[in-house]
């Protein structure tokens, strides 16, 4: 099934997710909840995921619609609000969707593509109908925040890349399972500038039977001007753009996050 050019829903990626330590320790999720509240409602997160960001957004009272084109994501998202206050699922929408093109038939006063799914949108006229939709649900004093990562050169001429890497530990699933996780670039198109990523788990069962899970997926990288001239093209006008989500000032940092903040022209 197509996701944004390529991007393929494997329904272990959705139950790994949440036992991944990096996503746990990410700064993000106290910046965007922070955006919540300084914006306020609704807000609609596009690529929602699990909910990493969307459940501690719904628990500050701000009301938050998630969008994402997973649905094994978006039932481990329900199962995890299934869990929280009556009052938390209150303010809580979901639904499949894809950021290319979606017509929810309201407007927001915040619209959030948090940790990177707009790099999974690989074709340019994609990223421009994406924005484009979020151009017609965003309130005329609304707000549109994401990031990117920032293009290291080095790392983009770093033939190591092409070999399994990753320190993470292993983790104890809930079933008796342990997980360890590994990174690879399984190729590039500098032309394109598309990289062919793989998330390799290590599966170690119960009985001692291992197994080896690898979710593919192309990711799109852009360089700052490029997103730059993308949002203005769309109608928007970049009001800040941070290296890392204590709100660094670019180039602060290397490389760095691009974090953008536009709002309609």
């Amino acid at each position: 099934m197509d996701h944004c050019g390529g991007y393929q829903d494997f329904p272990f990626v959705a139950a790994f997710y949440d036992y991944t330590l990096p996503y746990q320790s990410r700064p993000d999720v106290a910046f965007y909840v922070d955006m919540a509240r300084t914006y306020g409602g609704p807000v609609l997160e596009l690529g929602c995921g699990t909910g990493r960001v969307l459940i501690p957004t719904a628990e500050t009272g701000v009301e938050i619609v998630g969008l994402d084109f997973s649905e094994h994501m978006l039932s481990r998202c329900r199962e995890r609000l299934s869990r929280q206050p009556e009052e938390v699922q209150a303010q809580v929408s979901l639904t499949q969707g894809d950021m290319r093109a979606f017509e929810l038939g309201r407007r927001f006063s915040l619209i959030t593509i948090p940790f990177r799914p707009f790099q999974h949108i690989i074709e340019t006229s994609d990223q421009i109908d994406c924005l484009n939709a979020i151009h017609r649900h965003l309130k005329p004093d609304g707000r549109l925040v994401f990031d990117l990562f920032n293009p290291s050169i080095q790392f983009l001429a770093d033939e190591k890349a092409y070999n399994e890497a990753g320190d993470e530990p292993g983790v104890d699933l809930p079933d008796g399972r342990i997980m360890r996780r590994r990174i690879r670039i399984a190729a590039r198109d500098y032309y394109k500038q598309i990289s062919d990523c793989e998330l390799i788990y290590y599966i170690t069962h119960p009985d001692g039977r291992e197994e080896r899970l690898v979710h593919e997926f192309p990711m799109r990288y852009l360089f700052r001007y490029e997103a730059e001239h993308l949002l203005v093209r769309c109608g928007f006008e970049i009001e800040a753009l941070y290296a890392g989500f204590d709100r660094s000032p670019f180039g602060s940092k290397n490389p760095g996050e691009l974090i953008f903040v536009a709002k309609l022209v």
